[in-house]
């Protein structure tokens, strides 16, 4: 998919990417980030100082940053507010977090606000649902869920209202609801959806440097230090299984927040895992319900009246036949992780506790 040139956004425009999450956010935040001063010398500006202004936007969307113990707060969303509107009428600015996609119709009207009013516009990237269920799964058992993954798409997918065990997900991924709520919020001409192309993981890039005006090529991926790899599923079930050991215990909610980062920083770390290492597989009857939704959310989008760039329809995946496996929630064969990943794992995480306050 080639993006093709729609023309650079107004000099003054604020840019807020939304997410959601798990569509390719870590990739684009880190190439803003890495990009800084390039950035700088064709008129545009990054909002906050690490990849996302992660504080900030809890304080006004909810949610506690991960990796940090400090409590978000008004004064944070004020001083991103305050350094956007310091960066003049001719600069481009960007902003970008995926915890904007928490927030509801009224917060997003007050982040449109808080952040320029009509010279907003806001972005969100998608990829296919059928991407999404699993990591977004993974992520939640990083963040102290255990519930197992077909336990999970069971409520998400089969139990009205959808909203058990996890509210936040379809808040973040009806992408339809989530598009008609910010383009309320900003208009619908001050909205484009774009499409992350599976084949190109470099076309999102080429897209926002699209939107800015920019030379293509300016934003490059990171190829050093900071990783957001997925985890195999043996690696998930691990972290399920801790996790379920640490919520019989008796440690404060900070102290098993940092033996779980500790233990997934570990396992990045020791462990490499194979083409041929198990992932997380979603089942017959989920991929077809998803397929639905999807279809549905695409329908809506394209309704909407937003810009696209990108193909809405590659959202949507091909119709499975109804026989292509049981539907049953058989549990698939227990997934292997080496004894060296687990004894890095481990050590890591009792390290973590040892260590903590």
């Amino acid at each position: 998919m080639t993006a093709r040139r729609q023309g650079a956004l107004p000099p003054r425009t604020r840019l807020v990417h939304i997410g959601p999450h798990k569509t390719g956010t870590t990739t684009l935040q880190g190439a803003f980030h890495l990009s800084r001063r390039a950035l700088a010398a064709h008129g545009v500006r990054y909002a906050g100082r690490s990849r996302q202004p992660a504080h900030a936007v809890a304080a006004i969307a909810g949610g506690t940053p991960v990796h940090s113990l400090e409590a978000p707060s008004t004064a944070h969303w004020e001083q991103l507010c305050a350094e956007v509107a310091r960066a003049g009428r001719r600069r481009r600015v960007v902003v970008s977090s995926e915890r904007f996609a928490n927030a509801d119709a009224d917060t997003a009207r007050a982040v449109v606000d808080g952040l320029g009013g009509e010279r907003v516009h806001v972005v969100v990237t998608l990829r296919p649902l059928l991407k999404i269920l699993p990591s977004q799964w993974q992520e939640y058992v990083k963040t102290g869920h255990r519930h197992a993954y077909v336990d999970w798409l069971d409520g998400m997918l089969r139990r009205p209202p959808y909203d058990k065990p996890t509210p936040s997900f379809w808040r973040r991924h009806r992408h339809d609801e989530l598009v008609a709520r910010w383009a309320k919020a900003a208009g619908a001409e001050n909205l484009t959806v774009v499409v992350v192309d599976q084949g190109d993981p470099l076309w999102q890039l080429r897209a926002f440097e699209d939107l800015l005006g920019l030379p293509e090529g300016l934003l490059q991926p990171e190829r050093d230090g900071f990783t957001n790899r997925s985890l195999t599923a043996a690696e998930v079930e691990l972290l399920r299984l801790v996790n379920g050991e640490l919520s019989r215990s008796r440690r404060p909610a900070a102290e098993r927040k940092l033996v779980r980062e500790a233990l997934v920083r570990e396992l990045r770390g020791a462990y490499e895992p194979g083409k041929d290492a198990a992932r997380i597989a979603t089942p017959a009857w989920a991929r077809r319900a998803a397929a639905a939704v999807s279809a549905e959310m695409v329908a809506g989008i394209r309704d909407s009246g937003v810009r696209v760039m990108g193909g809405l329809d590659s959202l949507v995946p091909e119709p499975e036949p109804e026989a292509a496996e049981p539907d049953g929630d058989e549990p698939a064969a227990e997934p292997r992780l080496p004894v060296s990943a687990v004894h890095a794992a481990v050590a890591g995480a009792l390290a973590a506790a040892a260590g903590s306050p």
